[in-house]
Formats: structure tokens, C-alpha cells, sequence
């Protein structure tokens, strides 16, 4: 007879000491807590056909959007799909799903993870691992209705609830519904002080809001709960960073990028995205980043022709333009041409955002700001479609922005600066454009007025001329 795990879900083992681990394993990969895949490759040592250990696996493989993990995704789901019918019916649904992302068909897979929730409602590592899917593919909505349409199934009697609604809180954030975000985030903190994803969601909710200070000091209250010894950390520390970054303390945001959010040259495309995208916002602002930007791009250099997920090509070619190494960054271009010419889900992204926004760093890095903005401009309000949160594709805004400014288009400049402080008026960084739009406009109204008043004078210049019958033509 097979066993269920502590969530009533069934597994197709009967080895109860595996189930512990797996368990075990569980907990630490819904909190990014390390390390659930040498907990896995021991129970796999133990028992090769534990079908839920490579459901597991798989989803920890595809979430990572890494090209170089795929060899262990397909691995685990060959390793379910042998077992046939010795597999319960859910884990062969995981391997289908997984098996539809190795094809290329990366909506088609979250959603049928998504479809294993409604007769498996407390199967935990489908419900996060078509969370964060929805988070990759851009569906901000189901980021929240995923979550919701599972919870009423839950409660603090089931293991793994404060997680439920840790997830549940960044789909609020994302869809805007900031204070029950922020309420739903910190019950899930309350339940559980050592939930990233909920710390984060409340981040987030302080980041949209310009609450910066109060940002500064809940990421610092809680840090010995998210910090440690957790494979998310990095992320939280970015959030920190970008709450630095909007008082213009731009030596803090170096110190943290440097101590917490790049402290190793890892070539994790999620590390390495936070990495890019910070320094990116130091580069439109022009802060001299020193020899970052080499290391950066040195990391990513493995993944320059994969072009395998749209957002991390923008982010390696960030770190390729920064780094002046337009030679890749032209490389991974071709790439993401080849890939937008397919039908998959990564060719409809890449096609309809990633390949704009890809071109649109290279010329602004060239100093060709018109073409930035002409990049930009048709893409920005269907940005989403790629991938990210608010807070990460607001790089997208803020480079056109800049653009803007610098090609001295001042009227888009005004109106999209007017954007972000109606959205965000406590931010401090929002109230620098606007000045800095302010004195570009009365600097061309200057301009306007001294022109207008050397061509009054000319005028009165020949018309005192031909009152004495001499003019132009005389």
C-alpha cells in the first residue's frame, strides 16, 4: 500500500524512512532553505523509482530557468515516465508537465501543473512550482488566482500553510491590491518568521509604495529569519538595495551588491539577473561602477548564444554592454533571433519583448537614444509578457526615461516622468526627474527667448536701416 505525505497527498512508496526525507526536502525547497537536492540524491541512492523525489527534483530544475540543469530535468522525468503505472497518477502528471517544459512549451507545462491543484489541492510543490511559473511567463493575475483557488482548502492545521499564503501575497502585490498584500504577508510571517517569499511580497508591497525607510528598516528587523543559510537571500538583499538606491545612497547599494548580492562569481541566471539589473540602474544614473561590470560579464558569457529564457538574455546583455563586450552582446541578438523565429513560448517572448528590449540596452549603451526610445516605446505596457515582477521590469521605464532625457525629447520625458510620481509620490528618486525635466525645459525656454530676442533684434536692425532707405538689398 502506498503512503501520503503530511499534507494527505499520495506517493508511490512504501518506504517510510525516504517519505521523512522528502518531507525534510520539501520544507527546505518551499523555503529555499539549503540543500533539498542533496537530500533528493540520497534518497534516490536509497530508492532510484521514489517518483516523488524526482517530481521534486524536476521542479526545482525547471524553475531554475537554466539551460545546464535540463540534462537533470529530463532525467527525473524519464525516471517517472519508466515507471508507468508503479507511479501514482499525480506524480505522472509532474512528469508530463516537466516534460512539456523540455519541449518548449513552457505555458502549456504551468498550466498543467496548475491542473494537478484541482483534484490535488494540497500538493505543495505543484501549487510553487505554478507560482513561480506564472511569476516567469509574466501572468500576474494567476500569480493571485492560482493561489486563490486552492485556498480555501487550507488552514494552519496543514503543513505548509504559511507558505500557501506567502504566495498568495506577492499575487496580491502584483495585481495591486497592496494592503490586504501586506496583511495577508505578514500573517504568513507571523505563522512562520523564516518565509523569504513572504518577506519578500512585503518588500515588494514597500517598494510600490515608496515606503522606503520603513522598507530599509522591515528587511533589517527580519534578516536573521530570510539571511541565512537561504539560496533566496540574494534577492531580499536586492530589495534592500533598491530601497537604498531611491535615497540616492548609491555607496550602500555598491557595499550590498558587493557583500550580499554578488558575493561569488555564481552563474545562477537568477543570481546573475539581480546582478545586471542593479548595476544597470547605477549605469542610467551614471555611477561608475568599477570592474563589476568585467566580472559580470564574464559569468554570463557560457549563456551568450542559448537564448533559452528571454528575461535572462536582456540581463546578460545588460552585463555585456556594461562591460563593453558588444561582440557577445550582438552574439546573443543573433540568438534570440533564432529562437524568436520558433513557435514556442520563448519565441513568443523573445519576439514580442525580449528582443525589443535586448536592442533597446545596446543602443542606449552606444548613446543612441532614439533608437532606445523607438524600442521602447511599443513595448513598455505589454512588458509584462516576458517575465518578472513591477519592481524588476521597472528597469524598462527607467531606461526610457533616461533615454528620453538625454535625446532631449523633454516633452515624453515630462509625460512619463508625471507617470511615475502620480504612481509612486514618496519617491525621492521620482522627484530628481522631475526636476531634472523641470530645468530641461526652462533651459529651452531660455534658448526659445534668447532666439526670439536676437531675431526681434535683427529685425529692429533692418527696419532702423530702411528708415534711412538701406536695406538688405541696398
Amino acid at each position: 500500500m502506498s503512503l501520503v505525505d503530511c499534507r494527505g497527498v499520495p506517493v508511490s512508496t512504501r518506504n517510510v524512512r525516504c517519505l521523512q526525507q522528502y518531507e525534510q526536502a520539501v520544507e527546505l525547497a518551499v523555503g529555499y532553505y539549503l540543500d533539498p537536492l542533496a537530500i533528493l540524491q540520497e534518497i534516490l541512492e536509497d530508492d532510484a523509482q521514489f517518483a516523488a523525489a524526482h517530481c521534486l527534483r524536476a521542479a526545482l530544475m525547471l524553475t531554475a530557468t537554466d539551460k545546464s540543469v535540463l540534462p537533470m530535468l529530463r532525467e527525473s522525468v524519464e525516471a517517472i515516465e519508466s515507471l508507468g503505472r508503479r507511479a501514482h497518477e499525480r506524480e505522472r502528471a509532474h512528469a508530463a508537465a516537466a516534460r512539456a517544459w523540455l519541449q518548449g512549451d513552457f505555458a502549456g507545462s504551468i498550466r498543467s501543473y496548475g491542473d494537478i491543484l484541482h483534484d490535488y489541492p494540497h500538493d505543495l510543490v505543484a501549487l510553487q512550482t505554478a507560482h513561480i511559473g506564472d511569476f516567469l511567463l509574466g501572468e500576474s493575475t494567476m500569480l493571485r488566482d492560482r493561489i486563490a483557488q486552492v485556498l480555501p482548502q487550507w488552514d494552519e492545521s496543514i503543513p505548509g500553510y504559511s507558505y500557501v499564503l506567502g504566495m498568495y501575497a506577492f499575487g496580491l502585490e502584483e495585481t495591486g491590491a497592496y494592503s490586504r498584500a501586506e496583511d495577508i504577508g505578514r500573517r504568513a510571517l507571523e505563522l512562520n518568521g523564516r518565509d523569504p517569499w513572504a518577506v519578500h511580497a512585503v518588500a515588494h508591497v514597500m517598494e510600490m509604495q515608496g515606503r522606503l525607510r520603513e522598507g530599509i528598516d522591515f528587511l533589517g528587523a527580519h534578516e536573521n529569519a530570510w539571511a541565512r543559510n537561504n539560496a533566496f537571500a540574494f534577492h531580499n538583499w536586492w530589495h534592500l538595495a533598491l530601497f537604498y538606491l531611491d535615497i540616492g545612497d548609491t555607496g550602500q547599494v555598491l557595499a550590498l551588491y558587493d557583500a550580499k548580492v554578488r558575493t561569488a562569481s555564481s552563474q545562477a541566471p537568477l543570481e546573475m539577473i539581480d546582478a545586471s539589473a542593479l548595476l544597470w540602474r547605477l549605469h542610467i544614473r551614471g555611477v561608475d561602477v568599477g570592474e563589476r561590470w568585467r566580472a559580470l560579464a564574464d559569468a554570463w558569457q557560457p549563456a551568450a548564444e542559448d537564448a533559452f529564457y528571454a528575461f535572462n538574455d536582456v540581463h546578460a546583455i545588460m552585463a555585456f554592454a556594461g562591460a563593453h563586450r558588444l561582440g557577445l552582446a550582438r552574439k546573443t541578438i543573433a540568438a534570440m533571433e533564432r529562437q524568436a523565429a520558433g513557435t514556442h513560448t520563448n519565441a513568443l517572448m523573445t519576439r514580442e519583448v525580449g528582443l525589443p528590449v535586448a536592442q533597446a540596452v545596446i543602443s542606449f549603451a552606444l548613446g543612441h537614444y532614439a533608437e532606445c526610445i523607438e524600442s521602447l516605446l511599443p513595448i513598455r505596457t505589454i512588458a509584462h509578457r516576458f517575465g518578472g515582477s513591477h519592481a524588476q521590469r521597472d528597469l524598462i521605464h527607467l531606461t526610457l526615461v533616461e533615454a528620453a532625457l538625454r535625446a532631449g525629447k523633454i516633452k515624453l520625458a515630462r509625460a512619463l516622468v508625471a507617470e511615475r510620481t502620480q504612481l509612486k509620490a514618496a519617491s525621492p528618486f521620482n522627484w530628481q526627474l522631475s526636476a531634472r525635466v523641470s530645468d530641461a525645459i526652462g533651459e529651452a525656454d531660455r534658448a526659445a527667448r534668447a532666439r526670439e530676442s536676437a531675431e526681434t533684434r535683427r529685425r529692429a536692425h533692418f527696419a532702423g536701416l530702411g528708415a534711412w532707405g538701406v536695406g538688405p538689398g541696398s
